[in-house]
């Protein structure tokens, strides 16, 4: 008797096991992917039966649960495709106005090519049902309509952390005097003339999303979903992939969930040639990696000579991330790959620095072991994530137009003899690491939550329903306004009859 009712126990306590759940990462990107990935082999391995649309096949699916890919095939290929015909490098100048319009403009094509694919149309009207839906909200909005179509709740995971795509959403606070426009390289605090550009950004954001994004997503719903089904902005909890350790603390309203590292796994043993490579560097190892969209084959001939000659006056040996073959005039110090093992490489205790573009997920695993940084960022949210490495001090950032032999030597040597990065560096690593649950568990749990609460309406603020006059209280400001106007009227109107009435008296005295 007592073993039954210690199953009836257990049983009750994991009462969403086996839940149905819906994710949907659409951006042909690898370091989407993984973030949408390991969401969702980590939700599977804990027991639920996940369908996953993404760019890429899951090639090792979990032991544990159910997991279904549906394929997007051909985004992957067609963004080869755009990489080939336009350098990334040439963005890095790029006006952030002009930037956040043509994202919006790209996504717009990414979402409906998505909903127009014939594996996503199938699953559309197929007779699924899912306890669940979960959108990487990447400017993707028409794909929200998920969660309305199958009646799940839906859960919003943001790669990027907190931004103006999900502020909006949720009703959460982000003042421009302080929480800087994702795509802005700011000081900390602003300057003024900071404080003005970003409050004009986000203004810009919140027109641009009300007045073309928003409409324009809700058409793609009505296109390509069977009648009755809404676009419905009404999030149950938002998953946001950063942690006060590598972002800059900001407001979070109660559905917001910090869960930032989850896709970092325990270090694993490296290929014996790379084994080999960093245990034998006395002098210690410089990691240079531009992540996953950023190709080192594509730098233009002046930035890479200035690399190389860097590189060969160094005593330390450098593991170089380069996507072809060969590389002209590669210093003997140097081993190039294709590929490499990220994460179990910075893990080495022989590695000295790590080079890197500034990407989230690069940031994230280089604070997760405690390595120093030299940042080059180039677009997006890199900038940002450089100067966040200044503010911590835990790296150094370098500018990509001020790439260059003297400049790039000043910077490694400071960081190469300056132990104070690499403990700060240390630091940064055990604010990561101290957390009740570990960031995929914390996932799970509020995954479960949302499923178990039909999705938990008592996290929602009151913002969300309000009109945009209410939240900013325009007509409130607009009452007072007149209300002093008429007050001030009035009293100007008392005065002149008291005068008046005065100057008669006199008059009248004097007669």
């Amino acid at each position: 008797m007592e073993i039954v009712t210690l199953l009836l126990v257990i049983l009750s306590l994991k009462s969403t096991d086996g839940a149905k759940i819906l994710g949907i990462f659409p951006v042909p990107a690898p370091s989407h992917y993984i973030l949408g990935s390991s969401l969702m082999r980590g939700l599977a391995e804990k027991g639920h039966d996940v369908t996953f649309i993404s760019p890429f096949p899951e090639k090792n699916p979990p032991k544990n649960g159910t997991y279904t890919d549906v394929l997007l095939t051909g985004f992957w290929e067609m963004a080869e495709k755009r990489r080939q015909e336009m350098s990334l490098f040439e963005q890095e100048n790029a006006n952030s106005f002009l930037v956040m319009a043509f994202m919006n403009r790209m996504l717009l094509n990414l979402t409906e090519q998505t909903l127009n694919h014939t594996n996503v149309q199938k699953l559309i009207h197929s007779k699924a049902k899912f306890d669940v839906v979960i959108v990487e909200q990447f400017m993707n909005d028409a794909l929200k309509a998920f969660a309305s179509h199958f009646k799940a709740p839906l859960v919003l995971v943001s790669t990027i952390g907190a931004n103006a795509w999900v502020n909006l959403i949720v009703g959460n606070p982000a003042p421009p005097s302080y929480v800087p426009a994702l795509f802005f390289t700011v000081s900390n605090p602003m300057t003024f003339y900071e404080r003005v550009i970003n409050s004009l950004m986000y203004v810009f954001t919140e027109i641009l999303n009300r007045v073309y994004v928003y409409p324009q997503h809700a058409k793609l719903v009505e296109k390509y979903f069977p009648e009755g089904t809404n676009l419905s902005y009404a999030a149950s909890i938002v998953l946001l992939n950063s942690h006060p350790s590598t972002n800059q603390p900001v407001p979070y309203v109660p559905n917001m969930i910090d869960i930032g590292g989850y896709h970092v796994s325990p270090p694993k043993k490296l290929p014996q040639d790379l084994q080999k490579f960093l245990d034998s560097a006395k002098d210690g190892v410089i990691y240079f990696s531009m992540g996953s969209n950023l190709r080192s084959s594509h730098l233009p001939p002046d930035k890479r000579a200035a690399l190389l000659k860097t590189f060969a006056k160094l005593k330390q040996k450098v593991l170089w991330k380069w996507e072809e073959e060969v590389l002209p005039g590669q210093p003997a110090n140097v081993k190039l790959s294709k590929w490499f093992p990220q994460q179990d490489i910075l893990a080495h205790p022989n590695l000295k620095l790590f080079i890197t573009h500034g990407g989230l997920l690069s940031t994230t695993e280089t604070i997760y072991h405690g390595v120093p940084v030299l940042a080059i960022p180039v677009f997006g949210d890199q900038k940002l994530n450089a100067q966040n490495i200044i503010n911590n001090g835990y790296g150094l950032s370098l500018s990509y137009r001020e790439l260059t032999e003297e400049r790039l030597t000043e910077k490694l040597n400071k960081l190469l003899t300056d132990p104070t990065y690499g403990n700060n560096a240390k630091n940064r690593s055990k604010l990561f690491h101290d957390r009740l649950n570990s960031p995929m568990d914390t996932a799970a749990y509020w995954v479960d939550y949302v499923v178990r609460h039909k999705g938990a309406p008592h996290l929602k603020v009151a913002a969300v329903d309000l009109p945009l006059y209410q939240y900013f209280l325009v007509d409130v400001v607009v009452f007072l306004i007149l209300a002093s106007a008429i007050l001030c009227y009035l009293f100007v109107k008392v005065v002149k009859m008291t005068c008046r009435k005065s100057v008669n008296q006199e008059k009248l005295k004097k007669n």
